[in-house]
């Protein structure tokens, strides 16, 4: 990956698409949990939350180096996410993808909690900026 890579207005604007859609009155990322006895519950995403993170690794949104500890740090500073540069959203949403690896339900918890919300605003703020 060309690390200098930034998303193109076009990825942006395919991403914040879903901000309406996985922010409407009544949506839930989690359809169900699964698991029997003997195995760890996993979440059955809603099958619009599996196509927003399809975008987020596949749409050049993925930071490579990424420190999960700083990333995390930045996204839980609500000032930090505001102020926030594509550099920095990349780092962002790397880390919202790649904590479903290491903790199922990671996903939901990124959607439920408002971070996916406040990133997508951002980028929203990033468009405007961008066409001024």
């Amino acid at each position: 990956m060309d690390k200098s890579r930034l998303p193109t207005f076009e990825e942006i604007e395919t991403l914040t698409s879903y901000l309406p859609r996985l922010y409407a009155e009544g949506f839930s990322p989690v359809e169900s949990w699964s698991g029997g006895k003997g195995t760890l519950p996993y979440p059955k995403y809603d099958p619009l939350v599996d196509e927003f993170f399809r975008h987020v690794a596949g749409d050049g949104w993925l930071d490579y180096e990424y420190k999960p500890e700083q990333a995390s740090e930045m996204l839980g500073d609500e000032n930090k996410v505001k102020t926030a540069s594509l550099e920095q959203i990349q780092t962002m949403l790397t880390f919202c993808i790649r904590g479903e690896r290491f903790s199922d339900g990671h996903w939901g918890e990124m959607i439920e909690k408002g971070y996916i919300r406040q990133l997508l605003e951002r980028l929203n703020e990033i468009k405007v900026e961008g066409l001024k």
